[in-house]
C-alpha cells in the first residue's frame, strides 16, 4: 500500500467513455485520508444507476480532494482515444489540490512524467480510490450524455449514453451523425455506407 511507503497523498485516475460511438471521454482523479469510510464503493460498471448518483455525493464530500476533465469529441479524433483519454487525466489531475505525490491509474497503459504511478489492470475492482474515480468519470458523463438528449433527442443518448446499442445504430441509420459523433469510430455495420454528416438536426432523406 502506497500509504504505508510514505507517500500521504495517493490519487486513483480512472475514466469513462472510451468505447461509445458519440460524446466525450472523462477522468477523474480522487484522494482519500487512509481507511476511507464509504460503503459499497466498487467499480462503477457493478453499480446501478441511482447507487453511483449517491456515492459521488459522498465521495466529493469526503474525499481530500478530487478533480474532473474530459477530452471533447474533436480532441479524441484528433488526437486518437487512447491520448485523449490521457488528456482528461491530465486536466483531471490539474484540478485536484493538493497536488498527489502519487498515482493509481486504471489500465495497463499510462504516462506522467512529473508524478510517479502505477498501473492496475482492472484497477477499478482493485482499488478503492481508482473505484471512486470511476464513479465521478461515469456520472459526469452520464449526466452530460442526459443533457444531449435533450439537444439530440432522436438518438436517445440518456438511455445508451452514446454506446453502439442497436437503438442507437438504428438512429444513426436513420438521421446520419450528429456534432458529438466521433467521426474517427467506424462501425462495422456501417461500413461503406455512405451517412450524413450534419448540423443543426437536419436529417438524412431515406
Amino acid at each position: 500500500m502506497q500509504w504505508r511507503a510514505g507517500n500521504r497523498l495517493v490519487a486513483g485516475v480512472d475514466e469513462a467513455g472510451r468505447g461509445p460511438l458519440a460524446g466525450p471521454v472523462v477522468a477523474a482523479a480522487v484522494i482519500f485520508a487512509p481507511e476511507p469510510r464509504i460503503p459499497w464503493v466498487d467499480d462503477s460498471k457493478k453499480l446501478p444507476a441511482e447507487t453511483r448518483e449517491k456515492l459521488y455525493n459522498a465521495i466529493a464530500r469526503e474525499a481530500i480532494a478530487y478533480g474532473i476533465g474530459l477530452a471533447s469529441v474533436e480532441e479524441i479524433d484528433r488526437l486518437n482515444i487512447l491520448q485523449a483519454s490521457y488528456l482528461a487525466m491530465r486536466r483531471a489531475l490539474s484540478q485536484v489540490s493538493p497536488s498527489p505525490d502519487y498515482l493509481l491509474v486504471d489500465g495497463r497503459q499510462y504516462r506522467n512524467e512529473g508524478i510517479a504511478y502505477t498501473t492496475l489492470v482492472k484497477g477499478d475492482s482493485r482499488s478503492y480510490s481508482i473505484a471512486a474515480a470511476s464513479i465521478l468519470a461515469k456520472v459526469t458523463r452520464d449526466r452530460l450524455m442526459t443533457e444531449y438528449d435533450q439537444q439530440y433527442p432522436q438518438y436517445g443518448f440518456a438511455q445508451h449514453k452514446g454506446y453502439a446499442t442497436q437503438s442507437h445504430l438504428d438512429a444513426i441509420e436513420c438521421f446520419g451523425f450528429c456534432d458529438i459523433h466521433r467521426r474517427s469510430f467506424h462501425p462495422k455495420r456501417f461500413l461503406g455506407k455512405q451517412l450524413a454528416l450534419f448540423e443543426d438536426g437536419d436529417h438524412l432523406d431515406n
